[in-house]
Parts: C-alpha cells; structure tokens; sequence
C-alpha cells in the first residue's frame, strides 16, 4: 500500500501512531512499527534528554523497522530542554519527528541536516500552509473530531481533508476519528496520504496504560467526550468524568474571568494518576469521539493488519462494484 507518506518514512503502510503524552513509549511505538506502521515515542512523557535516549535504544531493540519521536512545543515558564532532545532524537538516530503546540522552525534545520523529516500536527489549513511554508516536509491535520487539542475553528474532517487536498503540496495524513480500515479508505478518498491514531492505539494490549484506561474507552459512545479550556482558549477534548463535569461547572460559573489556577486541580498533573494508576475520576485526560468505534483492545499488529484487510477488500469489493 504506497502512498506519499509511505515512501516519505519507508513505512509498509500509511497509518502513524500519534504522540501521546504518558502512552507513547517503546512498546507501543514498537508493535506499531513492526506491522508496518509508524510507531510514535513522545519525547516529554520522557523527562530528560537522556531519559528519551534511553527510550529511544530500547524501542531499536525491539524493532528494526523505522519509527519517530513526538516533539510537542509548549508555552511554560519552565521550558523543557528542546535542543537536548533534538541532540538525542539525531544522535539515536531517529528519521522522523513529528512536531506538535507552537511553531517548530527553530528545530528544523537541525533536524533536516540530520536527514530526518519532520510532519506537523495541525488543525488549520492557515496552520498547514505555515508549516509548509516554513519547510515541514509533512502535515497531520486535527479534524475537531480528535482528542486531546482541536483547535479553535471547530471543522471537522469532512471539510478539513478535501480543503488541505485543495491548498497543500506536501504530503498530508488524517487524524481524528480514525479508527479502522473505512476511516483509511475515507480519509484517502478525501485527499488524505494515510491516517494518524491516537485514542484507537491508546486502547491496544501494548499500550502503557492501566486496564481501566482501556475499559473506559470501550465503554465510551461517540457521545461521552467533552471540550474543556475553552474559555481559556486551549480547548481540550476530553473523556467525561467527575473532575470534567465539575471542571465545566466552573467555566460556567466563572465564565471570562476564569484562570488556569481556578481548574488546575482538574487537569495540573493528573495523567500519571489515571493512566498509570487507573484513577478514572482523578481529572481531564485527552480521548476522541472515536472512541464510540472502539470495542476491543487488540494488540496493535492484529489491529494494523484489520486496518489494512478491511481497507483493501472495500476499495476492491464496494467501491469497486459501484465504479462497474
């Protein structure tokens, strides 16, 4: 199955496992790779340079397939050691990043000198054309559907794909809402290279996680997400729970004047709470509408090689019967 994203990262098939902040490791990044996937290590779920090095020797040796590393620029006041990480990603020699938060020029030429190529997250297409213009040699677009950070445009992919086919030269790959072997043949047929997976991958054998993590997506519907921080203009989809529902009522109550501090005690520091302990009230963590198409956790080989059957026998059986 070869499309641009393929060739771009010699990858077997054109699905990427996005970074994820607590579940993005070796392991997974690994079964990922190995059925012909991108696998993703997240480099801040890492907390230093040398720490990511060390992921980093630990994913070459359960996999001889390519993989990459999630770089996510965050606004803080204590800013984490980028051009550490970068030294460690080149000098592990690592060939693709994905770059994710604010802008990454800064790193690419670093990063491009050391032959590795670099695909932006996305949820805009004034964002892809920035990163395309400032040398990105791919793009993720976030449809609204996504967990974790869509953006504040609220378009959802079935406008976002054909409206980045139309404006971007350089390869692109869908995310949010992708699940299966019809959310590759769709997101293709919209103009998309391939998909990117977070929330399906999150419920796979070889994610990091607590079991509970992994029951409550299956559990989930289509309906069970929430957007949190919007006020604050860093809207978050989130899985609801008791931390989100109060968090809500705080926005609502508060309303403009809201701060950070007033709900950082549903979001400050929670994750390892909930996806190493499995406290699933514990606070907002980041999952998909898609988790309403999710009701298993297979491991992430059998789940890349359903994607892939599924998608060869539509565009061979359905798609190919109604083009006769």
């Amino acid at each position: 199955m070869k499309t641009r994203i393929t060739e771009l990262f010699g990858i077997q098939y054109p699905i990427v496992q996005g970074g994820m902040h607590c579940v993005g490791l070796a392991p997974l990044a690994a079964a990922v790779s190995n059925a012909g996937g991108l696998g993703i290590i997240t480099a801040l779920t890492l907390p230093t340079p040398e720490k990511l090095a060390e992921e980093i020797r630990r994913c070459r040796e359960m996999t001889d397939k390519p993989f990459g590393v999630n770089l996510t620029f965050l606004p803080s006041v204590r800013q984490p050691d980028y051009p550490g990480y970068v030294r460690a990603i080149i000098e592990g020699g690592v060939k693709a990043v994905e770059t994710a938060g604010n802008n990454p020029e800064r790193v690419l030429p670093a990063l491009h000198d050391a032959g590795v190529k670099v695909i932006h997250k996305c949820t805009s297409i004034r964002h892809a054309l920035k990163a395309e213009r400032i040398g990105c040699d791919a793009v993720s677009v976030d449809g609204f559907e996504c967990g974790g950070h869509p953006g504040e445009d609220d378009i959802p992919n079935f406008i976002l794909l054909p409206r980045a086919a139309q404006e971007l030269k350089v390869p692109f790959i869908a995310s949010g809402g992708m699940a299966d072997g019809r959310s590759l043949v769709a997101a293709m047929a919209l103009g998309a290279d391939g998909i990117n997976m977070g929330t399906r991958f999150l419920a796979t054998q070889e994610a990091p996680v607590h079991q509970n993590v992994k029951d409550a997506i299956v559990k989930a519907s289509e309906l069970d997400t929430r957007l949190v921080l919007r006020p604050l203009r860093n809207t978050e989809r989130v899985l609801t729970n008791e931390a989100v529902e109060r968090l809500l009522v705080k926005e609502r109550e508060i309303g403009d004047k809201i701060q950070f501090s007033d709900i950082a005690p549903e979001v400050a520091g929670v994750y390892p709470k909930v996806m190493y302990q499995g406290d699933m009230n514990a606070g907002a963590w980041s999952c998909g509408m898609v988790a309403g198409l999710i009701d298993d956790v297979p491991t992430a080989g059998e789940l890349v090689r359903r994607i892939v059957e599924q998608a060869q026998s539509i565009i061979r059986s359905r798609l190919g019967a109604l083009a006769a």
